[in-house]
């Protein structure tokens, strides 16, 4: 839909005197906050419009306009392109950490901080689920550790009981067979043919093969799975009066606690590419116990492969150009600690 530019500039000061005030915005509010020099008659006028366009409403008899979700959209859409490749100039102070798990509590607990809103930060996964690197070490005569390393750094290891005595020679052995058959493989690549192979070349050691595509078919499975979500801010709701009645806080309160409604919502926002931000507006929220809310998610990417989704839940009124702002500068400082370092 495309308005004239005095509807738009209108339409801009009722969403953003809404944004700030969380209240019905009449006529001669809008003459102050606009360059057109109208009168309040007139601003009517184009008011009456807008509602017809269905962009506004008026709550209550004689009260002021409040924006619809069509018209959020609307304004939304605009500034997204008003702001193509613009960045905030706040600095957020996310710092590189041995520990994964505390990056992303600290992305949660900083954005919920620094927007007032509840935010979500879901662990990376890597696109890309080919094995990159085995490692077989004794433990003890009958015992070996498997050491299995995906692409995108995700690890897992298994202790493997073998029914013979393994010696260090047979180690290195497995080691140098076991990598130049699955290193660069994905378990989609890993058919019966090359299994049979490598169970073939391993002779009486087979049996530690299979515990060795035991543990990368569970890896596989794992990847497969839900991710792991961390959040930050879910009280920032009742911040919000429109949110903090108490049957919708508790729903949305209820949403952030559930599992299945989080992944329902990162499933809705993944498919896109690094840097990709979607801004979800009411009824367009897949989760119906979000649908007074808007919900802002940015792709990121760690590296290697490595992504996941950052979100931003607030009020349908919740301050767009700030929240898209943050999260670019988030992404950017993210881009240079992992990616030029």
């Amino acid at each position: 839909m495309e308005l004239d530019e005095r509807k738009m500039k209108i339409l801009k000061a009722v969403i953003q005197n809404y944004l700030e005030t969380g209240e019905p915005v009449g006529s001669r509010t809008i003459s102050k906050y606009t360059d057109l020099s109208l009168s309040s008659a007139t601003i009517r006028n184009e008011m009456s419009d807008l509602e017809e366009m269905g962009l506004i409403i008026q709550p209550h008899t004689s009260a002021g306009r409040i924006p619809t979700d069509k018209g959020y959209r609307l304004y939304v859409d605009e500034l997204m392109e008003e702001k193509k490749g613009t960045m905030s100039d706040q600095q957020l102070l996310i710092e590189r950490v041995d520990r994964l798990e505390l990056l992303l509590k600290n992305m949660a607990k900083t954005l919920a901080n620094n927007t007032n809103y509840a935010t979500l930060v879901t662990a990376p996964k890597s696109k890309d689920n080919s094995v990159k690197f085995i490692q077989l070490s004794k433990v003890d005569e009958t015992k070996v550790l498997a050491v299995v390393m995906m692409n995108g750094n995700v690890v897992k290891n298994t202790v493997i009981d073998t029914a013979e005595t393994v010696d260090e020679q047979i180690i290195v052995k497995m080691n140098l067979l076991l990598n130049s058959f699955l290193t660069g493989l994905s378990a989609d690549e890993m058919n019966l043919a090359l299994i049979k192979r490598l169970k073939t070349e391993a002779g009486e050691y087979s049996p530690m093969v299979e515990s060795v595509l035991e543990t990368i078919s569970g890896m596989i499975t794992d990847e497969g799975s839900g991710p792991q979500i961390y959040t930050s801010g879910a009280t920032n709701i009742f911040k919000y009066p429109e949110l903090a009645d108490g049957e919708r806080a508790s729903g949305l309160i209820g949403a952030f606690e559930e599992k299945d409604a989080l992944n329902e919502l990162v499933v809705n926002s993944m498919g896109g590419g690094n840097h990709d931000i979607n801004i979800y507006i009411g009824d367009e929220n897949a989760n119906e116990k979000m649908k007074d809310c808007s919900v802002v998610t940015a792709n990121y990417e760690l590296g290697d492969g490595m992504q996941g989704i950052i979100g931003i839940v607030g009020p349908k009124r919740m301050d767009y150009e700030k929240v898209v702002g943050t999260l670019r500068t988030l992404m950017a400082q993210l881009d240079e600690i992992y990616k030029r370092n």
